[in-house]
């Protein structure tokens, strides 16, 4: 068996447009974990909000892995055991709040885990990410002076057309201490310098005695790049950004029309 591990992005890639795995899709995924394959689940949502997929995946009965904050945790699915945690420090994450405040047309989303600590509810796509993420909200003052934790991930979001103008400007003084990636055209993320989908891969297999050339890799964003360049063979989704098809070994079909299936269909008997 040439491929050991499916590594699967989850929003545009694993779920349709309507956040669900298709019945194709699961099918051929349970058929591979079946066959021995490790199925590893790497997003950019916070680590709760991996669970729901995990489950329809049933990983935790194929020794499956769930890495979430794009890179930032790595969790075995049957045990929520942490095997690699890679947190932005406390005063690290307090400056980088603190400067994002220059601008108050951008939404930080920063958790501990459990709550979205936010000023405001209604700001962009904080309901969003506490429904996608299985996440509380909760209502501070000034969120640079209410995480007292050491946050995995720093989110940065508002509309596309005020977020990209800004990039550079979000970046300015941090690029030294974090990395930093779009993920979605709102969402700009600020992950540990050096963590990414990439590492967190690089870590999983050398944990599992896997090689980077016997993982096959799908995504759809500019935050799955590290992720199909580490792997032996990356599939972009037909509705994947142009950076992303630009760098694949495949483009496959769209997130809804069973793309992940159709690859594996021409690799396994399935």
């Amino acid at each position: 068996m040439r491929y050991k591990m499916i590594a699967l992005d989850l929003d545009g890639t694993l779920d349709n447009d309507d956040k669900i795995i298709t019945p194709r899709t699961r099918e051929a995924l349970m058929a591979v974990q079946e066959q021995g394959v490790v199925v590893a689940l790497v997003s950019g949502r916070q680590a709760p909000g991996l669970q729901r997929e995990a489950d329809a995946l049933h990983l935790e009965d194929y020794n499956g892995l769930r890495i979430s904050y794009n890179g930032g945790r790595i969790q075995e699915a049957a045990t929520g055991k942490i095997l690699f945690d890679s947190a932005i420090d406390n005063a690290t994450a307090v400056e980088f709040l603190r400067h994002l405040e220059q601008w108050p047309e951008l939404s930080p989303i920063v958790d501990d885990g459990e709550s979205i600590y936010t000023t405001d509810a209604r700001r962009h796509k904080v309901m969003a990410e506490s429904r996608n993420n299985n996440l509380k909200v909760k209502i501070v003052e000034n969120i640079a002076d209410a995480v007292t934790f050491d946050p995995v991930k720093i989110l940065t979001a508002a509309p596309n057309e005020i977020l990209v103008p800004r990039l550079a400007d979000i970046r300015q003084g941090f690029e030294e201490r974090l990395s930093f990636v779009q993920s979605a055209p709102w969402f700009y993320e600020g992950t540990v310098k050096g963590v990414g989908k990439n590492s967190a891969l690089k870590q999983a297999c050398k944990q599992l005695g896997i090689t980077s050339a016997e993982v096959m890799a799908f995504g759809d964003a500019q935050n799955d790049m590290s992720m199909l360049e580490f792997a032996g063979y990356g599939v972009a989704m037909g509705n994947a950004c142009d950076e992303l098809k630009s760098i694949a070994d495949e483009i496959t079909a769209s997130n809804n029309e069973d793309g992940i299936a159709v690859t594996l269909a021409k690799w396994f008997a399935i």
